[in-house]
């Protein structure tokens, strides 16, 4: 019998129709919450959850093309649309498969504060955690998609060296091409140079760290690799269309 100190996950199968969710697993996920155990559904696995009316009156969230289906099979459910994961009391959803890595790590923060999970977020290669109302990739995420792996190389090497004053040459020397090598990779790879790539990584690290600490303006410039507070605020609100105050 599960009890307090212990999460059920229910993975995300492919439906193809109404979800099949056996009676004694009904039963089970029942029990195990009214034992106060935390439970966690990654993508479509929350149909299992509402098929044992464990999402009634909570706020949940799924795929995004299985949205609709929740609402009208679990009227009792408060679905929510543009959000990563939603966290409601003991019951935890993601919104797809890559939207559960960004659950686990907040579950793992909830448990063993944030210095573990930076530390698992590294190991896993997830150089920057999304919040549950993300509704965008982070730049950290981004033009991961490709196979050439001397950009991957930089990529990596950018991602942990922000604060570096880091020249082209520098990152070439990485990826053991020229620099006119190396910009005309990145451009044909991922559409934008070395240097774009790595201010769009400054300025979405200063984002977080505007949102999440009290940091003042001075210092995130600093951490995240700005010539100056007046520098990232210029950049900033280039981006984002508003000054780093907005988001704090």
């Amino acid at each position: 019998m599960t009890g307090p100190d212990d999460l059920i996950l229910v993975p995300g199968p492919r439906l193809t129709g109404p979800p099949q969710v056996s009676a004694a697993v009904i039963d089970w996920l029942r029990r195990a919450l009214a034992a106060g155990t935390r439970i966690a559904a990654v993508c479509s696995g929350a149909a299992a959850l509402g098929e044992a009316g464990l999402l009634d009156g909570r706020r949940c969230t799924t795929h995004w093309e299985l949205l609709e289906p929740m609402r009208a099979r679990y009227p009792a459910a408060r679905v929510q649309d543009a959000v990563l994961y939603v966290h409601d009391g003991p019951i935890s959803t993601s919104a797809g498969i890559s939207a559960g890595i960004d659950l686990a790590l907040s579950l793992v923060e909830r448990d063993q504060g944030p210095e573990l999970t930076a530390a698992v977020a590294r190991q896993l290669v997830v150089y920057l955690r999304r919040s549950g109302t993300s509704e965008q990739v982070s730049a950290f995420l981004a033009h991961r998609d490709h196979l050439n792996s001397a950009v991957h190389r930089v990529q990596d090497h950018v991602a942990q060296h922000l604060a570096d004053p880091l020249t082209l040459t520098d990152l070439a020397g990485v990826a053991h091409l020229s620099p006119r090598g190396l910009s005309r990779a990145f451009v044909t790879t991922i559409g934008i140079t070395p240097l774009k790539y790595r201010q769009q990584l400054r300025v979405e690290l200063a984002r977080t760290l505007l949102s999440g600490t009290d940091l003042t303006v001075e210092a995130i410039a600093a951490r995240c690799g700005f010539h100056d507070a007046r520098h990232l605020r210029r950049l900033f609100a280039t981006t984002h269309g508003a000054p780093p105050s907005a988001h704090r």
